[in-house]
């Protein structure tokens, strides 16, 4: 294992390749650098990191770069993370507001604020509640021939769906039955997990009278795809134009990377495994990513959310192995801390 300035020459090489993206030589290291020894000295360093296969000259270049197996350890010897900037905090304080209680709004400014922290793809994967409640239906008349379901939660999710009406129905013939079905509902389904949705959708339709059944399957119709979506996980991303930005970064096409990001499965596991892990920030790096399409990436994830009310969700940048690990990951422990609050 390197010794102890071999890993300062090390996380050197990497501060100054993140910073200029052009191969690190003894002599620049010597000139910006404190080391208080002499260039051939900083040269037998490197000569071993190269042997352990923690830094690799790119062609011909006299200058080296961190492998991936390098940037690894560079993050798993950092002591500790840099804290965010007074800019930074003011945006996330800006951004992050407390007492907002739509869910969508706050996950999509979340994303988009750490796309905008980081200079990074960013991804949040909605929390998943071990308990949801049904807050409230609404039944609204649309034009059409259409009604609108809106299925609110006890999280705050808000799901939407269309009913289109039988030929013949307009909203207005129907208008004395969706004012009973909506009651009847709202009794049935108000304050009961979404777990226990079929048992009460089994009581609408008991207690439904018989002229009304037929709406009210279509009504329950709705509700259930809003239930659905409710349990389903979901992410939402921010910040591809980063990504774009960096392709000169990947060794090949980003055409794999942003498949996986457009199908999301391989971005769901990935954020599953990490979240395993156990750990209060985890750190993916190039081939670590086993999954298809990400294996020139790295992912910095943190989890987030309230242990006692168990809700947990997680939250990420993705980007080239060439990245600021230090300050991205001291932005993702950052914003996933303020989000954490938010849902307190």
């Amino acid at each position: 294992m390197a010794t102890e300035r071999g890993l300062a020459v090390l996380q050197a090489i990497v501060n100054d390749y993140v910073a200029t993206r052009e191969p690190v030589g003894s002599a620049g290291l010597v000139s910006r650098h404190q080391f208080h020894v002499s260039a051939a000295t900083i040269r037998n360093d490197m000569s071993a990191l190269e042997d352990e296969e923690l830094i690799s000259a790119p062609h011909t270049s006299a200058g080296r770069v961190p492998t991936e197996k390098g940037y690894r350890v560079f993050v798993d010897n950092l002591t500790r993370l840099r804290g965010i900037t007074a800019p930074q905090r003011r945006a996330i304080e800006r951004f992050l507001t407390p007492g907002e209680a739509d869910l969508d709004v706050m996950i999509e400014k979340t994303v988009r604020l750490l796309a905008q922290l980081t200079n990074q793809l960013a991804v949040v994967r909605y929390p998943t509640f071990s308990s949801t409640r049904v807050r409230k239906v609404d039944i609204v008349d649309v034009e059409g021939g259409r009604l609108l379901v809106v299925l609110i939660t006890s999280r705050g999710t808000v799901a939407q769906h269309h009913v289109t009406l039988p030929a013949g129905a307009s909203t207005q013939s129907v208008r004395p039955s969706v004012v009973r079905l909506r009651a009847l509902i709202n009794d049935q389904l108000r304050g009961v997990d979404l777990e226990q949705f079929g048992d009460r959708a089994e009581q609408v339709r008991e207690y439904a009278a018989p002229d009304d059944r037929p709406l009210a399957e279509l009504l329950l119709g709705a509700l259930e795809l809003g239930v659905e979506g409710s349990r389903s996980e979901r992410l939402v991303v921010a910040g591809t134009g980063n990504l774009m930005r960096t392709e000169a970064d990947f060794d090949h096409t980003l055409v794999p990377v942003l498949e996986a990001i457009e199908e999301q499965v391989a971005l769901l596991r990935l954020l599953g495994e990490m979240g395993a892990e156990g750990r209060d920030i985890a750190v993916r790096i190039g081939r670590e990513n086993e999954h298809e399409g990400l294996e020139e990436a790295a992912v910095i994830s943190s989890g987030y959310g309230s242990e006692q009310r168990g809700e947990y969700g997680r939250l990420a940048v993705l980007g080239p192995t060439r990245m600021d690990y230090r300050a991205n990951m001291a932005a993702v422990q950052a914003v996933a801390s303020y989000l954490s609050k938010m849902l307190r």
